[in-house]
């Protein structure tokens, strides 16, 4: 069997799509790429499924009978939050791509799509779960965060913080790169991949999500702190020297 390169073991694939057709499409061509697929017709299958044997990435059509498919992201993200969710919609309207992204996807392909562009995405976000990566032995403190790197934990005050695979992703690059400012696209290619450098609305949804779960007030951030029209920036809210910037920051918060 043909193995994914950054891997030792196949990953394996949660395909849900009610549309017989292209479930075996995709295990055929996901299954020649070294992936072991399972698969489910509903979201209500996908959940039992992920319940009984879980998946390292989950490929999720949005359009589906019984509760559709967004409303089986948010369960799936709460009951397996570091399993890669990627959906799938016929629409490729910002606000549909938002949705999604709140709903808990890291990604989303819009149909008709290509194989190799399904792929590529697929992988992207087997390297943000960190599959087959060799140990980084990294820990990053900063105020009340602690971010094993390794692991991929982050506790706040001591207490576990759940975080997606891209969540993760994202707060660990800027604590790895306190007190600088990251433009827009640096950003998204790092976390995303090469191809990607305007989609904004992937950054807008995942700081404010972020927020939410590592500020003391969201509204009026401390950690992670608005650049205008470049990016953002993580800062220490105990060093005094970034006092300034993180207060004029904080008036362009999103």
């Amino acid at each position: 069997m043909k193995r994914d390169s950054m891997s030792s073991k196949p990953v394996r694939v949660l395909v849900v799509d009610n549309d017989t057709g292209m479930r075996r499409a995709l295990r055929s061509s996901l299954a020649a790429q070294g992936y072991l697929i399972t698969e489910a017709r509903s979201g209500e299958e996908a959940l039992e499924e992920m319940g009984q044997r879980p998946a390292d990435l989950v490929l999720l059509d949005i359009e589906m009978p019984g509760i559709g498919g967004m409303e089986t992201c948010r369960r799936l993200r709460a009951l397996v939050p570091r399993a890669g969710l990627v959906m799938v919609t016929v629409c490729d309207s910002e606000e549909d791509k938002i949705r999604a992204l709140e709903a808990g996807a890291d990604d989303y392909v819009t149909k008709p799509f290509s194989f190799r562009e399904l792929l590529a995405r697929l992988k992207a976000i087997g390297r943000r779960l960190g599959i087959g990566q060799a140990a980084s032995a990294v820990i990053v403190k900063v105020g009340d965060l602690e971010l094993d790197v390794d692991r991929r934990i982050l506790r706040r005050a001591g207490e576990e913080v759940h975080l997606s695979p891209t969540e993760f992703s994202l707060l660990s690059y800027l604590m790895q790169h306190a007190n600088t400012a990251i433009e827009h696209g640096k950003l998204l290619r790092a976390i995303w991949g090469p191809e990607y450098g305007s989609e904004l609305e992937y950054l807008r949804t995942y700081i404010k999500r972020l927020r939410k779960k590592i500020e003391h007030n969201a509204i009026n951030p401390e950690y992670l702190l608005t650049v205008p029209w470049l990016g953002y920036r993580f800062c220490d809210p105990s060093d005094t020297g970034t006092s300034l910037a993180a207060a004029q920051a904080r008036t362009a918060a999103d």
